[in-house]
């Protein structure tokens, strides 16, 4: 028979690779040092090859140990005996406590009796040799011999754990210690290598998940940012186009497509800052459209939102222009809704602090001309107030700042022809400011250069009808100066011009409501 073959027969009989021996005062470490060596693997370049114990498993698997307490008993039961009888090697968890128990004794004793030929392992748990060691472990056998146990020394000054642990799966294969070192130290650094590189792919995986989020989210922001562009393009240039053609009923459906984007916008709160501002400013253009078709209720919902929401930007920084510039149109806003209404009381702290707003941008940026024109119409707005009650003085003497700021906003912008309407405007409530006081020649001279400003811009964009309508009002408002100093067939004259400007204008856009109101104004007699 060969080597091999008594190997093969020798595997049959055993049932497990060691024993563990110890004193249950160590029971937790030698819990932990059992799982760690049924859980341990065999270097795989070294499974399979023959020693003097054997063919080399995978695993060490079974050990055996005994988990009973045997204070009670009289000798090592059966379940023990046979345990020993079936183990390869001794695995003995040396410490005080083990020399002192004769349990561990008892089963050193036993498991040499039956394999004399066998090896025992001392682990060295604590404590010194001489202190640690069971007798049975160091003195002589039944035939008189001693026996040296191969020693692993868990002490953190000697082997170390780890070392330890080591030296008794050597004992426990015949595979020689610098073998299991060097294959040991390759495979954890294989695994080193493994976890390295996963962790670099871990690595790289997550920052390309992060690139593609961040793409994603600018790719988002970027379409956010062109939609909400489109539809401030279609409430500001665009409008102001319509506008100057008459077309509210085509201003109606881009609103309603303006609304719909932001019905969609689930959580406003979210939103960054300008899209919040650009939300404002589109509320102002559709309040402003909504109360030319009539639609007063509407217009006010949307100017007092724009309020809320620019009152709330300008709080977290109050020293923003873009932002007072902001909140200042939402007073102005709302401030107008109840001029219009005839709500004097209400519109006058609107317009105050609109001119307010409109002196704090100046004073931040003296040089820009777009802030100098908010400041103008500002003036203007209070001005209408002290017209239309005839006073206070103080108050009607913003007419002439208005002006004069105007004027100003000219030379600071010469090419801005715009302007140039706005200084018309301002003309005609100078006028009427003068004849508020009794003073009709100077309000006259107001009205002539009114009227000059306006037939110019006509004559350079007759299709104009916001310059239309300046004109139809201009003769509207002349009439009543000359009625009222007795140059009556000229009035009537100019006020039945008036009339088919107004039939005009009604017929190109039949859903503006401010003309329909003119219309009817201009259907009264002059009162005397």
């Amino acid at each position: 028979m060969t080597a091999e073959e008594d190997i093969a027969g020798i595997e049959e009989t055993r049932r497990y690779r060691a024993f563990l021996s110890y004193s249950h005062v160590d029971e937790r470490f030698a819990g932990k040092l059992h799982r760690w060596l049924e859980s341990y693997r065999i270097p795989a370049r070294l499974v399979g090859s023959v020693t003097r114990s054997g063919v080399v498993p995978r695993r060490l698997t079974p050990i055996f140990r005994d988990r009973a307490e045997l204070a009670a008993a009289s000798s090592l039961d059966q379940e023990v005996r046979q345990a020993l009888s079936q183990s390869d090697v001794l695995l003995v968890l040396c410490s005080p406590a083990a020399r002192n128990s004769r349990w561990v004794d008892a089963e050193i004793e036993l498991f040499r009796s039956l394999h004399p030929d066998r090896p025992v392992i001392a682990a060295l748990l604590e404590g010194e040799p001489e202190e640690s060691f069971p007798a049975s472990l160091v003195g002589p056998d039944a035939q008189g011999v001693t026996h040296e146990p191969i020693a692993a020394d868990f002490r953190a000054d000697h082997d170390g754990p780890k070392l330890a642990r080591l030296k008794i799966v050597a004992g426990l294969t015949g595979i020689a210690l610098d073998q299991i070192i060097q294959r040991d130290a390759q495979r954890q650094l294989r695994r080193v290598i493994a976890i390295t590189l996963l962790t670099v792919l871990l690595t790289l995986s997550m920052a390309l998940m992060l690139i593609f989020a961040l793409r994603a989210q600018m790719e988002a922001e970027h379409q956010r940012r062109q939609a909400e562009g489109l539809i401030e393009f279609m409430l500001t240039d665009l409008r102001q186009r319509l506008e100057g053609v008459g077309r509210l009923d085509v201003l109606r459906s881009v609103n309603e497509r303006a609304l719909g984007y932001y019905a969609d916008q689930s959580d406003l709160d979210g939103l960054p800052v300008d899209s919040l501002e650009r939300r404002a400013r589109i509320l102002h253009a559709m309040g402003e459209d909504d109360h030319k078709r009539g639609d007063y209720a509407g217009a006010v919902a949307k100017f007092a939102e724009a309020h809320r929401v620019t009152g709330t930007l300008l709080a977290a920084d109050p020293g923003d222009a873009s932002r007072i510039f902001a909140h200042a149109q939402s007073e102005f806003w709302l401030g107008y809704v109840d001029f219009i209404a005839g709500r004097y009381d209400k519109a006058l702290p609107r317009f105050i602090a609109y001119r307010a707003l409109a002196e704090h941008l100046v004073r931040l940026v003296p040089g820009n001309q777009a802030y100098w024109r908010e400041l103008a119409y500002a003036e203007g707005n209070i001005c209408t107030i002290a017209v239309t009650r005839k006073g206070p003085p103080d108050q009607l003497a913003e007419c002439g700042n208005a002006l004069r700021t105007m004027e100003r906003v000219a030379r600071l912008a010469p090419q801005d022809r715009s302007v140039d309407a706005d200084i018309a405007n301002r003309h005609a409530w100078m006028a009427d400011a003068l004849r508020a006081q009794g003073r009709d020649a100077e309000a006259l001279q107001e009205r002539a250069q009114q009227a000059a400003i306006i037939q110019r811009l006509i004559r350079e964009d007759p299709k104009n009808v916001t310059y239309q309508q300046d004109w139809m009002l201009a003769r509207y408002s002349n009439s009543q100066l000359l009625y009222s100093i007795g140059e009556k067939a000229q009035a009537r004259r100019m006020r039945e011009e008036a009339r088919q400007d107004v039939a005009r204008l009604i017929e190109s856009d039949p859903e503006n409501n401010d003309w329909r109101m003119w219309q009817s104004k201009l259907a009264r007699p002059f009162e005397n």
